[in-house]
């Protein structure tokens, strides 16, 4: 009998047992990786897919003040609620990293939703 994949690993490997790339078993994994790929994609890139995406890769030369994080807030807020309805973020928090002023570290918590369990998680991402 054959395994059960959901979708592909993120970051990208290759695969150990002769698969082009890496392949996620649990549900817990394919989420993380659902909204990494979801955050990373521009509007526009995914082809039948013109608004999948957050724009992030838009706010990198944007002043690192209020009114770009709330944007950014937004982006996220709304792509999620769009295109992983079992996901509810619980915390979105973006800091100016002191080291370096150009650069934002996006912490994003969340708990997936289905029938019967929750589990939660968090991503980290610098901008």
């Amino acid at each position: 009998m054959g395994e059960n994949f959901i979708n592909i690993e993120f970051p990208f490997r290759d695969d150990t047992k002769g698969k082009f790339l890496a392949l996620n078993k649990e549900s817990k994994s394919a989420i993380k990786s659902d909204l990494i790929h979801l955050l990373l994609t521009n509007k526009g890139e995914r082809l039948y897919l013109p608004d999948f995406g957050a724009n992030l890769k838009r706010y990198l030369f944007e002043p690192n003040d209020e009114l770009t994080s709330t944007s950014i807030k937004n982006e996220i807020q709304e792509s999620v609620n769009r295109f992983i309805p079992n996901l509810k973020l619980t915390d979105l928090s973006i800091d100016r990293l002191t080291n370096n002023e150009h650069v934002a570290r996006v912490r994003i918590d969340y708990i997936v939703t289905d029938d019967v369990f929750n589990s939660s998680d968090f991503i980290i991402l610098e901008i």
